[in-house]
């Protein structure tokens, strides 16, 4: 009997300390955090890549995938991104995808960056030669230092990734791309998959330069995230044709508040859209040129409704409002200016919304008076009292004091009103 419960002890003891650590060492299902980037690189979107890469890294996912479709952006919020992967604890796999998605010019750099890079079939990669604020091809005395700059920049992501540096003088000097084939066959990306449980397949087992981590993805679990609506939204609001908008009607309606006091909405509706405005301008790099033109422009608009210029001000505001426009987000690059359409549609609108407040009160000032005691003048009325020279008048349901400078008016008669002799009497004439 003793040693059958002898050896029931030593059985749940065994059960007791062996099976827990057998489950403690089973490995759990990998995880794969997908992030789905479709679009421009700005300063809202790099925040929402690299929350997404730190939450990878403190939630312990297997790696994190970037699923890029960009056609570029800007080069300060591409280095945040970029600085991000690298700074990584897991693998990042940049996978250019769905088919027809390209990587292009900020993109290059966030993909070579990777761990891993992948393309889904029909993609392509490239394009990155660096351009001026304006949009046109840099001028030869600075174009050296920003393409030299570029190319060491690029050759030193895709060399320390084991990748062919030799790429990265084509793509910035001659702004070439490379679809996936070519990509693959010349060593600039890693992998082609046509979707992204096949990639995790393939690279399963494989060890990143020059982290020298190794994969293990194979049959992930596959966390997919986007933006939020939120982020979204912020997104929207720096787009340049917006902010001018908002910065336009902000303008008038605080211009229109200030005419009118008490009216409330164009007021409250003026202060927010120029706030929203604002925003934007603190998110995207501005040209101060551009800033000084738009306060300028203001400044005439609201000059306008004070002095008389017969329309002068009002349209050097609209020139200066213009042109102040299409150069507010020079430093930002071509992706990120404002429309000419939208230029001269918001300047011509604040230039006719002057004009039209020009021709009121033109007309107000024109106006016979309507209100006061000043509107007597050329009324008529009944004398109540012997006007000789001084007696009473009824007039506008009042009875004023009134005199005359001709013979004596009886009771009765009606007169003219010609002025105001003082606050309390009238002159007034036989009607």
């Amino acid at each position: 009997m003793k040693s059958r419960v002898l050896r029931a002890v030593l059985a749940a003891l065994t059960i007791a300390v062996f099976v827990p650590a057998v489950a403690t060492a089973a490995p759990s299902q990998s995880r794969v955090l997908a992030v789905e980037f479709d679009n421009d690189v700005n300063p809202v979107t790099a925040g929402y890549v690299i929350d997404q890469i730190e939450r990878a890294n403190e939630e312990h996912y297997q790696a994190v995938v970037i699923l890029l479709d960009t056609p570029g952006g800007l080069a300060s919020a591409m280095k945040d991104i970029y600085e991000a992967e690298l700074a990584s604890g897991i693998p990042v796999v940049v996978y250019v995808s769905p088919e027809g998605a390209r990587a292009a010019s900020a993109g290059v750099w966030i993909g070579q960056a990777a761990d891993i890079l992948a393309m889904a079939p029909q993609t392509n990669m490239g394009s990155s030669t660096p351009i001026s604020v304006g949009g046109e091809d840099i001028q030869k005395d600075l174009r050296n230092k920003v393409v030299n700059d570029a190319v060491a920049s690029l050759k030193a992501l895709m060399r320390e990734h084991g990748r062919d540096a030799t790429w990265a003088d084509e793509t910035v000097r001659e702004g070439k791309s490379l679809p996936a084939r070519e990509a693959l066959d010349r060593d600039v990306i890693d992998v082609i998959a046509p979707d992204l449980p096949t990639l995790l397949n393939l690279i399963d087992g494989r060890e990143t330069k020059p982290k020298m981590l190794t994969l293990a993805t194979a049959g992930a679990e596959i966390e997919r995230v986007e933006m939020s609506i939120w982020k979204r939204i912020l997104d929207t609001l720096i787009d340049p044709n917006l902010i001018v908008i908002l910065m336009s009607l902000g303008v008038l309606g605080l211009t229109i508040e200030l005419w009118n006091p008490g009216l409330i909405l164009p007021g409250t509706v003026g202060a927010i859209s120029l706030v929203i405005g604002l925003f934007g301008l603190q998110i995207l790099p501005v040209s101060w040129a551009g800033v000084l033109l738009m306060l300028l422009a203001a400044g005439f608009f609201m000059a306008e409704l004070f002095v008389t210029s017969h329309g002068a001000l009002a349209l050097a505001g609209a020139v200066a409002f213009v042109v102040g426009s299409l150069m507010l987000f020079d430093p930002a690059g071509e992706s990120y200016q404002v429309s000419l359409t939208v230029a001269l549609t918001m300047g011509g609108t604040m230039a006719l919304m002057a004009g039209l407040v020009i021709a009121k009160l033109v007309q107000v000032r024109r106006a016979e008076v309507v209100t006061g005691q000043e509107e007597l003048v050329g009324q008529l009325g009944v004398v109540r009292q012997a006007v000789d020279p001084v007696g009473l008048v009824f007039v506008h349901g009042e009875l004023w004091r009134a005199k005359t400078s001709g013979v004596a008016i009886q009771p009765g008669a009606r007169v003219r009103i010609e002025g105001l002799d003082d606050a309390l009497t009238l002159t007034v004439a036989p009607a």
